[in-house]
């Protein structure tokens, strides 16, 4: 298997990359649907919806579509957000869970010193609960969400960011995700990336967006760096 070498940093995506949070995303989104007497909406729906952000997840619900309706009602959107984040809340992500390999190998990056980010879409509130709740919070020396800076993923605003604040070249930053939005983000950011086949990516395979490296488990990434000795 190919491997990076030189790599000093590396930045994750969340949902879909580290953690599978559809089931609870879904049952926010539904519970937002129901409560504005619109139709519910299935956990297969809001996989292929998410990845730009909540505002963006509850305009596809609403639409019913992974295009936003333009003529959307500005004030029905906010409404339904507000809801959304108050059901997601309320929820206590209680169905959410790492995929298989993510915390041992998180723990060998860490142990092996080189520091992490998570660099995600979701809204900055909800992360810092979520890494306490499955135990991988004290191996990020950033956590960057989707409202953090004034843009987002697929924007490289926060991978510039992070190699300007820990003095890095982009050759030795590697962004890890499962979604176009990272993939694009990295190659705005000349920083290598890895794309999970696992994850959400709009009901597309990962490979169409040309990672640097396309893996099919996370505990594979062990070996696609090369740990300086």
């Amino acid at each position: 298997m190919k491997a990076f070498e030189g790599i000093k940093f590396i930045a994750f995506d969340l949902d879909g990359t580290l953690l599978d949070s559809v089931p609870d995303l879904a049952e926010a989104a539904d519970k937002t649907m129901q409560a504005l007497g619109r139709p519910g909406v299935t956990v297969e729906q809001v996989t292929t919806w998410i990845g730009n952000g909540a505002d963006i997840l509850i305009g596809r619900a609403l639409s019913r579509s992974i295009d936003v309706d333009p003529g959307l009602d500005p004030q029905l959107h906010k409404q339904a957000r507000q809801l959304f984040d108050r059901f997601y809340d309320e929820g206590g992500h209680q169905k959410s869970a790492l995929y298989d390999g993510v915390k041992d190998t998180l723990a060998a990056f860490h142990l092996a010193k080189i520091p992490m980010a998570i660099v995600t879409n979701k809204p900055a509130q909800f992360v810092p609960h979520l890494l306490e709740q499955h135990g991988i919070a004290d191996y990020f020396v950033d956590v960057i969400g989707g409202d953090t800076f004034p843009l987002k993923k697929p924007d490289p605003y926060a991978l510039h960011w992070l190699m300007e604040k820990h003095q890095l070249a982009a050759s030795e930053m590697l962004m890890v995700g499962d979604s176009r939005n990272d993939i694009l983000a990295a190659k705005a950011a000349t920083c290598y990336v890895v794309g999970l086949t696992y994850g959400y990516n709009y009901g597309q395979p990962i490979s169409a967006s040309e990672p640097d490296i396309v893996l099919d488990h996370f505990s594979q990434l062990a070996e696609t760096v090369k740990l300086d000795s």
